[in-house]
C-alpha cells in the first residue's frame, strides 16, 4: 500500500514517524508511568502490574482523546488511520494499545517505519513536521 502524497494540502507537514523518535516517545510513556505507579504503590502492593495499567491507560486514553500519547505529544507525533490520515476510532485504540503491551508487535516494524500493531489496525504514527 503506498502511503500518503507529501503533495497532498491534506498530508502538508506529516511523515511517518521514523523508529528512534517512536522509541523515545514511548520510552518517556512508560517513564512517566513507572514514575506514577512507584509514587502510589509499594513493591508488595504488586508495582509492576500498577505500573503496566497506568501505562495502558494513559496510551488509551490519551490517544483515544487526542490522537497521542504523552510522550508522542512531546515530540510532536500523532496516530492516525493510515492512508487516510484521519483521527483512529476507540476499537482501533483499544486493539493497538493492548497489541503494544505484548512489546513485540511494536519493535516489529516494516519499510515503511510501521510498526505491526499499527499495520494490524490500519495506523500509523505521523511527525508533524511544521
Amino acid at each position: 500500500m503506498a502511503g500518503p502524497n507529501p503533495n497532498d494540502e491534506k498530508n502538508q507537514g506529516l511523515v511517518v514517524a521514523r523508529a528512534g523518535r517512536r522509541f523515545l516517545a514511548i520510552t518517556i510513556d512508560w517513564l512517566m508511568s513507572w514514575a506514577v505507579g512507584s509514587i502510589f504503590f509499594e513493591q508488595n502492593q504488586g508495582r509492576p502490574f500498577w505500573i503496566a495499567l497506568v501505562f495502558f491507560l494513559q496510551i488509551f486514553i490519551l490517544t483515544s482523546t487526542t490522537g497521542a500519547s504523552a510522550g508522542q505529544r512531546l515530540l510532536k507525533l500523532r496516530v492516525l488511520r493510515y492512508p487516510e490520515l484521519e483521527p483512529l476510532g476507540i476499537g482501533a485504540t483499544l486493539l493497538r494499545t493492548l497489541l503494544i503491551l505484548l512489546v513485540i508487535p511494536a519493535v516489529v516494524y516494516d519499510n515503511e517505519g510501521r510498526g505491526l500493531h499499527d499495520r494490524i489496525v490500519g495506523s500509523a504514527v505521523m511527525q508533524v513536521k511544521r
